[in-house]
Formats: structure tokens, sequence, C-alpha cells
């Protein structure tokens, strides 16, 4: 298994509703970096699309589901055939569109690599206005590459439920995707905290892409980024782009940086001999707990 690697991320402002130009930016985009050097290049949640919601139409003419596509579909078709040729993995945002129940729309992120489309992981948790649109996935995504298992996850997953991330990373992933939307309105502390909180309790890199500047009413962000684990003990470190509140942040911009997994460490995942080889890691405790809280019926699903 490979140890260093090369991404990019891209502090992107996706021209809202219209999914051809954002299509063809991030192909530029992802050119360059595959010429710069780097094996995985992430845009942001809605990315394809953009992300606002018109609040007051019915579903069927939200731009959402009037672009919304299945995977396989023409934009990661599109994406494919860059992936294969310049030999990359890429991650971007989309409304996909449910191949069995076409009316059925998800905020989904879609992988391609080497060998083509990969797949797309569901945003399991919507927050505001996100269900006016989407349904809520139930599946954690991961996909194998030669640095190992990679994990993604979208916005809200990231910053609020921090089961997703730990579970990635007792699977053996080094390295957590985070395809975001987050906007000014939704305060100053809510993303690079938890961010930097999950590379110091999980001990995971996270390269988090985010939408930057005007959608079609919210002001992004930008504060793309590639987080890790620092050599000072429980440190998280900026190996390239910027918190989400710097004033640098909202530029559109793609970061790139050269991080060395090794960093991250499994070590609360790995047999400890000081507890006769158990970990300190304990889903068996874990599962009680949540078998306990699905008494309640407002936890069943």
């Amino acid at each position: 298994m490979k140890d260093i690697m090369k991404v990019s991320t891209v502090a992107f402002n996706a021209k809202w509703g219209d999914k051809e130009a954002n299509l063809n930016r991030m192909a530029g985009y992802i050119e360059a970096a595959a010429a710069e050097g780097s094996n995985l290049i992430v845009f942001p949640e809605m990315g394809l699309t953009g992300y606002d919601d018109e609040e007051d139409k019915p579903l069927k003419e939200k731009m959402q589901y009037k672009l919304a596509e299945t995977v396989p579909g023409p934009s990661s078709e599109k994406i494919a055939e860059l992936t294969k040729k310049l030999g990359v993995y890429v991650a971007y945002g989309f409304p996909e569109r449910d191949a069995e129940k076409s009316d059925v729309i998800y905020n989904a992120a879609c992988v391609c690599g080497p060998k083509g489309i990969i797949g797309s992981y569901r945003k399991i948790h919507l927050p505001y206005p996100e269900p006016h649109w989407a349904t809520r996935g139930d599946k954690p995504f991961i996909f194998e590459t030669p640095w190992g298992p990679v994990a993604l996850g979208i916005c809200y997953d990231s910053y609020c439920f921090q089961e997703l991330m730990r579970y990635y990373a007792a699977k053996g992933c080094r390295l957590y995707i985070n395809c975001t939307a987050l906007a000014k309105c939704h305060g100053i502390a809510l993303g690079s905290t938890t961010l930097e909180a999950g590379v110091i309790t999980n001990q995971i890199y996270i390269v988090s892409s985010n939408l930057a500047g005007k959608d079609l009413y919210n002001i992004f962000w930008g504060g793309a980024s590639i987080i890790g684990p620092s050599t000072n003990f429980w440190e998280a470190e900026y190996f390239a782009g910027y918190p989400f509140t710097d004033p640098k942040a909202i530029q559109n911009k793609m970061y790139t940086a050269t991080i060395d997994l090794t960093l991250a460490s499994r070590e609360k995942f790995e047999p400890n001999a000081l507890i006769n080889g158990k970990t300190d890691y304990r889903p068996a405790v874990y599962k009680e707990l949540m078998e306990d809280l699905l008494k309640d019926p407002k936890f069943q699903e």
C-alpha cells in the first residue's frame, strides 16, 4: 500500500443552475491538477449545479429536480472519461436521481477513478432546506485506492455526526473526503472547528471542498482545505487551503498538497497490549447504547 499521496481541492463558485458551465470548469481543474501530479481532486457538495433551494416551488419545478442525473449519467460519464485518461480519482457533488424511482432525488457525491465510475454516496443527514427536494441516504461509502480505503461524507454528515467519520477510521480509512456547501449564514464555528476536531480525534486526513462566493442568494465561505495530523501531538495541521472564515478563503482557487498518510495513526483502533489485546475503540459497548436508543420510536427508521 502506498503512503505518499498528492491531493487537490477546489474552492468552487458553482454557477447556479448551469450544469454545462460548471462541468466544463471542473474538467479544466481536473486536467490542471493531473498536470501537477495530483492523484485525487475534490469538488464541493452540489458543485455540478449550485446549492440554493427555491422554497416556494414544488419539487418538480426545482432546479435540483430538473438537473438531477443517475449514475452512470452524462456528467459522471464525462468525468470518468477524464479520470481514465489521466489516471486520477475525482469526487464531486451533484443531485442524483434514483435509477428505479425517478421522483426520488438525493444530495450525492460521485466518485470516478482510473477505471471509470466507482459509484456515489448519498448524504445520510439532511439539514434545512435540503428535505424540500432530497431524500436521505442510508449507506456509508468507501472506495479502494493504491493508498488504501478512502471514505466520503457530505457537509452536515461531517460537522454534526461523529459516528460516520469514526466508522470510516475504524474501517482503516486514512483519508476522508468532505464535499460541503457551508454558507456564511451557518455561522463562524461549525466548519473548521469540527473538521479540526475530526482530524485530532480520528487521526485521519480530511480533504474538504466548499462552494465559494454567491450561489443563488447565499454567500458561501470557500475555505477548501487539506487538513491532517500534525507531528505535534494532538494537533491538526493545514497542509493547504484555509479555514472557512479566513478572509482569503472565498477566492475561487485550487489548493494542492503532498501528504504522508503514515501520520494517520490507527492506534485507537488496533490491539492494545495494556488491555489484553483489545482496542481502545469499543463497538460492542456502543452497540448496546444504540440498541437502548432504538427503544425510543423517534429514533427508529
